[in-house]
């Protein structure tokens, strides 16, 4: 196997590993808590997530798109800038801690001591991804999925949310301390800058946008439906599309850790022969997944999803449908995002809204097929939009190299 495709193994793989840490977690955690306990951390654990997910947008793909020179110094003062923007954010969480009464205020205040190491660990998996070298991340995960669980089957029944929660944050110390150790001989005698992190027009800044709205506009898609429709329909909504999370592992993998690979095509032409080579590919495996779903015995489905089985089986065309042709929408927006990154926050915004709008619709017309299918619909046109505006953008000089810098040139124009 050639070293792309090991890097791509590798990237697939600590996706996996973090994914299932993040799954096991959750697990573990209702297992061990009383329900008001699991309530609290659910809490927690989503502010942690949305926290996670913002600094992915503002620093995580930002360092995924720079090469040359400044990798190094790029990844150093990521790193840096994480560690203190999570430092300001934990003493805010421990004041809140503090306000707030009971077991609540305890676990918030937990999520405030260990939210610096957690981040930085995760944030360390973009630096990897942007030296070419995913397997030290994948080290660095699984030495943080193998810490984890144990920590918190030692912990007793009952056991508080914030105690459970302090027990997560300090398993990812190892891990911490095996990505620091691994990155330090990349960066050593690399400057740090955190001023660009602060700039007005800092890239990231347009893509915690896109975060804000693409999340934002699928809770806002679950409240919607769950203000008209019956519960047994927004679950089989939900039920339907957690069949299809190895997929969006895959997906994931393929929006944090491609553009390196993707970027090191040459020209625009290289970079959309790869991206629709991944694409084909992700949408015969979405289809050919939704497949293999829709001919489980109803006895092995009731196993997966109990009685939810039955109304989430008669979505899965259309779900199915939704994934392959989001395997297309997502290697479009990759494309986009190695060749002109600030073409992919419209898209972002405006075929959101019109997922929503589909969705809804489509429940009021033919009920929950209806809104499945409204989704499918909306990633279609998604994918559509994406590749049209990938065919508009103007053919850069031929040069005997890869693909210019987007972020550099994006900077230099600021």
């Amino acid at each position: 196997m050639s070293r792309r495709g090991l890097a791509a193994v590798a990237s697939v793989l600590d996706q996996a590993a973090s994914s299932a840490t993040n799954i096991l977690v959750l697990v573990l955690a209702a297992r061990l808590s009383s329900a008001a306990g699991f309530a609290d951390f659910s809490m927690v654990y989503v502010t942690f997530t949305v926290l996670l997910g913002l600094n992915m947008a503002y620093v995580g793909q930002t360092v995924v798109l720079e090469k040359g020179e400044r990798l190094t110094s790029v990844c150093r003062s990521a790193v840096a800038f994480t560690a203190a923007a999570a430092g300001v954010v934990g003493v805010v969480l421990v004041l809140v801690g503090l306000l707030l009464p009971g077991a609540t205020g305890w676990a918030v205040l937990a999520l405030g001591l260990v939210l610096p190491p957690v981040l930085v660990q995760d944030g360390l998996r973009y630096c990897f991804s942007a030296l070419r070298t995913p397997e030290r991340a994948l080290a660095a995960d699984a030495l943080r999925l193998v810490c984890v669980v144990p920590a918190l089957l030692l912990q007793p029944e009952g056991a508080s949310a914030g105690r459970l929660v302090l027990v997560w944050g300090l398993s990812a110390l190892p891990a911490l301390a095996l990505g620091l150790l691994l990155l330090r001989p990349a960066v050593r005698g690399a400057a740090t800058e955190l001023r660009p992190y602060l700039r007005r027009g800092h890239l990231g800044q347009r893509f915690v946008v896109e975060f804000a709205v693409g999340n934002g506009s699928s809770q806002l898609a679950v409240l919607g439906l769950g203000v008209f429709a019956t519960p047994l329909a927004v679950g089989a909504l939900r039920g339907a599309t957690t069949l299809f999370g190895p997929l969006n592992v895959l997906f994931n993998s393929a929006n944090a850790f491609g553009p390196p690979v993707v970027g090191r095509a040459c020209g625009k032409r290289g970079v959309v022969r790869l991206t629709l080579l991944m694409g084909g590919a992700l949408a015969v495996l979405g289809a050919g997944w939704g497949a293999v779903l829709y001919a489980l015995p109803d006895s092995v489905g009731r196993q997966l999803l109990g009685d939810t089985w039955t109304a989430a089986a008669a979505l899965l065309p259309a779900t199915g449908a939704q994934y392959a042709v989001m395997g297309l929408g997502t290697c479009a927006l990759l494309t986009l995002r190695v060749l002109n990154p600030k073409a992919t926050l419209s898209l972002q915004v405006v075929f959101s809204l019109l997922s929503v709008g589909l969705l809804l619709g489509g429940y009021a017309a033919w009920g929950v097929a209806g809104a499945a299918w409204g989704l499918a619909v909306g990633s279609a046109a998604k994918a559509a939009a994406g590749w049209v505006r990938v065919v508009r953008l103007p053919v850069p000089p031929v040069t005997a190299g890869p693909m210019p810098d987007p972020v550099t040139e994006s900077r230099g124009a600021a």
